[in-house]
């Protein structure tokens, strides 16, 4: 049956693809008043004042980026600009991972959030300063440094962008505290009935007094047992002593346990991503759930704000450093080329990560009434080299590039300038 109603834009003749909807296939994608009024094979062109042609493109629901770092300026070189990692990427959703506070989040809400085209949430950070560049300031990151009172007070307040909490587990801080500052954060994930967002793979270096006794393989198994369903464990690829694959070079077997009573994945690709430990843990069958981007300002290149670090006292092997561009669509490209299938990574993008926000009856889906968040992206076919942050190669034979994402039906084309380009093998 043909539809005569007017729209204001028709996405006419890609390939839909919307997890929750249970939908894949060649369709039309109709929208009126920024919301989505039809997703069918048979809308009539001359119904929608706009239309436009994306035949052999892939239409998604707009992409869920569950982490990024966008409190910029008070997180220093870290908080990218939002819409440049957002619509201006292709993406329609972000979630910052920890960068705003208890303390800070109102200038969170009020600079970022509020006057972001993109849709913006946050994970609130377990510590007092949260995000800043806390990788040259460990000290900042100790128990005395949480409150759990104000924390829990200040996501619950704002449950309307505050969907998480974050925190780390790795042996910079084991040393120095033990395990008593993710005790403190799970409690306050509890408190607030909110998923706590654990970073594992080592984040700061190693105090004078070395290890202290703690071991780095052990971390894992002792903080596990810590966190609830739907909780969510960062970095399984991390190249990082503490993540998913030990030193012996063997998945940890606590992994699928977890997983086993509900707790979630998320890539968090960034600086951490290993192609050579991905392997490890994918073929353990370790599948993600999420797949967060992780940009900031120290794997991208942007300028640096007047007066922050210049240079890492170990520069080339500190937990950031990164020469390979990435972006959350080419991320998608490497877990296909790791061997994943599409229709496997697109609900790590869409569906998945508005579950674990708590928004699935908003976001993550083509329904219709729905604000029309929607993700066109192009795919290549050929042989394109992908490169991770241990400068380890693989070849992609599909490559996804974001084409334009509408926002509540406004359209933003990927001009982003920290896109990466195609390279052919």
């Amino acid at each position: 049956m043909s539809i005569s109603a007017s729209f204001d834009q028709l996405l006419r003749g890609g390939r839909v693809i919307c997890p929750a909807s249970g939908i894949d296939g060649i369709r039309d994608v109709a929208i009126r008043n920024g919301k989505i009024a039809a997703v069918q094979s048979d809308v009539l062109p001359t119904s929608a004042r706009e239309v436009i042609d994306v035949t052999g493109k892939l239409v998604l629901p707009g992409l869920i980026d569950t982490h990024a770092h966008v409190y910029q300026y008070v997180t220093g070189r870290f908080g990218m600009n939002a819409d440049m990692v957002g619509v201006q990427s292709g993406v329609t959703t972000l979630v910052d991972q920890g960068g705003p506070s208890c303390m800070t989040l109102p200038g969170f809400r009020h600079f970022v959030a509020e006057p972001a085209k993109s849709r913006v949430y946050a994970f609130l950070s377990a510590y007092l300063v949260g995000g800043l560049e806390g990788h040259y300031y460990p000290q900042l990151y100790s128990p005395e440094g949480v409150d759990i009172d104000a924390t829990v007070k200040a996501a619950t307040a704002n449950l309307d962008i505050v969907r998480g909490i974050k925190a780390h587990a790795e042996i910079g801080g084991f040393a120095r505290w033990g395990i008593r500052v993710i005790e403190m954060a799970a409690e306050i994930g509890r408190r607030a009935d909110l998923p706590v967002y654990v970073h594992f793979g080592q984040l700061w270096s190693l105090p004078e007094s070395g290890t202290n006794g703690e071991d780095v393989d052990t971390i894992l198994a002792r903080v596990i047992p810590l966190l609830r369903e739907g909780d969510v464990l960062a970095h399984p690829f991390t190249r990082h002593p503490g993540g998913f694959v030990n030193r012996d070079g063997e998945v940890h077997p606590v992994i699928q346990a977890a997983l086993d009573r509900g707790l979630k994945v998320d890539v968090g690709h960034g600086s951490h991503f290993s192609y050579r430990l991905a392997k490890k843990a994918l073929a353990a069958g370790i599948i993600p759930t999420t797949l967060g981007a992780d940009i900031h300002g120290y794997n991208t290149h942007v300028p640096a704000p007047a007066g922050t670090p210049d240079q890492h006292e170990d520069d080339e092997n500190h937990p950031f450093a990164g020469q390979a561009k990435f972006s959350l669509v080419q991320a998608m490209s490497s877990m296909m080329a790791l061997g994943l299938a599409l229709e496997q990574v697109v609900p790590m993008v869409t569906s998945n990560p508005a579950r674990m926000l708590g928004r699935a009856d908003e976001i993550g889906a083509l329904k219709i009434g729905r604000e029309a968040d929607v993700s066109v992206l192009a795919q290549q076919s050929g042989r394109f080299v992908l490169r991770d942050n241990e400068n380890k190669e693989v070849i992609a034979e599909r490559l996804l590039q974001p084409a334009f994402c509408l926002r509540a039906g406004a359209r933003y084309d990927a001009v982003a300038p920290i896109l990466p380009q195609a390279v052919a093998a």
